[in-house]
């Protein structure tokens, strides 16, 4: 094998495990079936939710699956992959989830979420969830009920008393 060859394929290894490492999430899908134009709008609602989709070959994600260690991601490397990153571990399989319920040439088979190999169901039910800012006010609004209901009480004997 061309010594180039060998290093271009080094690197391209090298990108996949780093952008795993960068990335909360990785999201592997099949996209066989799709046209330009919905890969296109894909790419696009992904970039809008600061996640991005990208192909590589699936023999240089196995051989960065194996230098990070997570051999069970290796069985959903089958077929034409697609591979979708995101910092937020939340916005890259929610976009993918509702992509996919809109258009059946879209499968989901699995993913890394911060670390731990999730399946399809897994990945779909992260996708669920709500976004960060969502969670976030959401915990705020169970923090803020005890001290609400507290303020009301005392309010209410103040008033009783007067």
């Amino acid at each position: 094998m061309n010594h180039n060859t060998l290093e271009a394929k080094k690197a391209i290894v090298n990108e996949v495990v780093e952008a795993a490492k960068a990335h909360n999430s990785m999201v592997v899908v099949e996209y066989r079936g799709l046209t330009v134009a919905e890969m296109t709008a894909l790419r696009r609602e992904l970039r809008e939710n600061d996640a991005r989709m990208v192909i590589y070959k699936n023999s240089m994600v196995q051989r960065a699956v194996s230098e990070l260690n997570k051999p069970e991601l290796s069985e959903y490397l089958t077929g034409p992959n697609a591979f979708v990153f995101s910092k937020d571990t939340i916005a890259g399989p929610r976009v993918i989830s509702k992509f996919a319920r809109r258009n059946e040439h879209i499968v989901i088979k699995g993913g890394l979420l911060d670390g731990r190999v999730l399946d399809a169901e897994g990945v779909r039910a992260i996708g669920k969830l709500p976004g960060r800012d969502g969670l976030i006010s959401m915990f705020l609004s169970v923090l803020e009920a005890p001290i609400r209901q507290f303020a009301a009480t005392v309010k209410a004997v103040a008033e009783a008393k007067q």
